[in-house]
């Protein structure tokens, strides 16, 4: 399923672990390659890297494969994520080890029902912002959500 998302990775002294990303690479679940984020002063940033995906089934694992990496300063690692039906990008740190969205203010993630096939790509459904004056779609109800993680 066609469905454009972007993702930026920020971590502090993580060049080493990032390179490897920076190709393609068939033995991961995900398929893409970020791309460094240059500085306008040359060098002096160098902390981010950002990539995008055309379909779903692309990025699945992304996350995990994340979480997975030797980072030097993890407490540093921040992923944004914008799916194209998303009003604004989300927030994921590490905690405890795991990459967990990090609600921010004025926004919630919309899920959809849990697609009738396993077959189908896990939706990770969209965020919203709750303050535009527009009335917000209906959430879904935890039990009928697809449990697999998305990204």
């Amino acid at each position: 399923m066609s469905r454009f998302a972007e993702v930026v990775v920020l971590a502090l002294d993580a060049d080493e672990v990032m390179e490897p990303l920076t190709r393609d690479d068939p033995a991961r679940t995900w398929y893409g390659r970020f791309v460094p984020i240059e500085s306008q002063w040359g060098g002096s940033f160098g902390c981010g890297w950002a990539v995008e995906f055309e379909r779903m089934r692309n990025r699945t694992g992304l996350l995990r494969h994340l979480e997975s990496l030797p980072w030097p300063r993890p407490g540093s690692v921040q992923v944004l994520i914008h799916d194209q039906d998303d009003d604004c990008f989300g927030l994921w740190m590490l905690r405890d080890g795991r990459l967990v969205e990090v609600p921010l203010p004025h926004t919630q993630r919309i899920h959809p029902p849990a697609p009738p096939h396993d077959d189908d790509p896990p939706d990770p459904g969209y965020l919203v912002r709750t303050d535009q004056g527009r009335p917000l779609p209906a959430q879904t109800p935890p039990d009928r959500r697809d449990p697999r993680p998305a990204w």
